[in-house]
Order: C-alpha cells, then structure tokens, then sequence
C-alpha cells in the first residue's frame, strides 16, 4: 500500500511547473476534479503568488463540492488581485451554495461592477 502511495504523490509532482499545470489543465476538463485539484495544490504551495493556478484550483474545490477549500482558495485569489471579476463571482456562487445568500449577493454585485454591468436606474 506505501508504495502505491508514493508512486500516485509522485505522479502529481513529477515535472516541471509547466508540464504539472498542462496535466491539471486536462483532468480538470476531463472533470477529474479531484485529481485536477491534487496536482494543483502542489503547484500553488510552490508558487502562491500566482493566481491562475490558486484559481483553477478554487474551481476544482467548487466542483468537487469542497466549498470551503474553494472558498478559501478564492479569497486567497482575492487577497492578491482585489479586482477579479471571475474571483468574486465564484465566491458568490460558492457562499450561494453554502447557504450565505447576503455574502453571496455582496460578492455577485461586485463582480457584475467589476465587469462593468450596472443595475438599470443606476
């Protein structure tokens, strides 16, 4: 068993950055989520100032119904670049669907701003 297990950890870190974040890039639209989301972690514990992978690996969390890790990694996301539209509306969505409607308003007005789209009569 320990050996099956250091043989599937190496799997997810063998390569360079580049070759990691093409195989994420491919079980995440083969909707392996969860695998996508494997190799993404250690992708973003290697470079945490980058936001694309922290945000690939907030929508594998989302739609591997890991809502709090999805919203950790999207406030992380947010932390770093405060005006991402995409951010904010997955973390609408992701506080949506754990039941927090007034966060998830606040956060889908503000990425509807962000985008440029205003409430008519504003």
């Amino acid at each position: 068993m320990e050996s099956t297990r250091s043989t599937t950890s190496a799997y997810y870190e063998y390569g360079t950055a580049a070759e990691r974040w093409d195989r994420a890039q491919l079980f995440f639209d083969a909707k392996e989520y969860v695998t996508a989301a494997r190799i993404l972690a250690g992708l973003v514990a290697e470079v945490p100032e980058q936001v694309a992978p922290r945000l690939l690996l907030a929508r594998a969390y989302y739609h591997s119904a890991r809502l709090t890790k999805a919203e950790s990694e999207l406030r992380a996301v947010l932390e770093r670049d405060p005006v991402e539209p995409y951010a904010h509306l997955m973390l609408s969505r992701t506080l949506e669907r754990q039941g927090r409607t007034a966060e998830a308003a606040a956060q889908s007005r503000l990425a509807a701003a962000l985008n440029g789209e205003f409430p008519s009569g504003a």
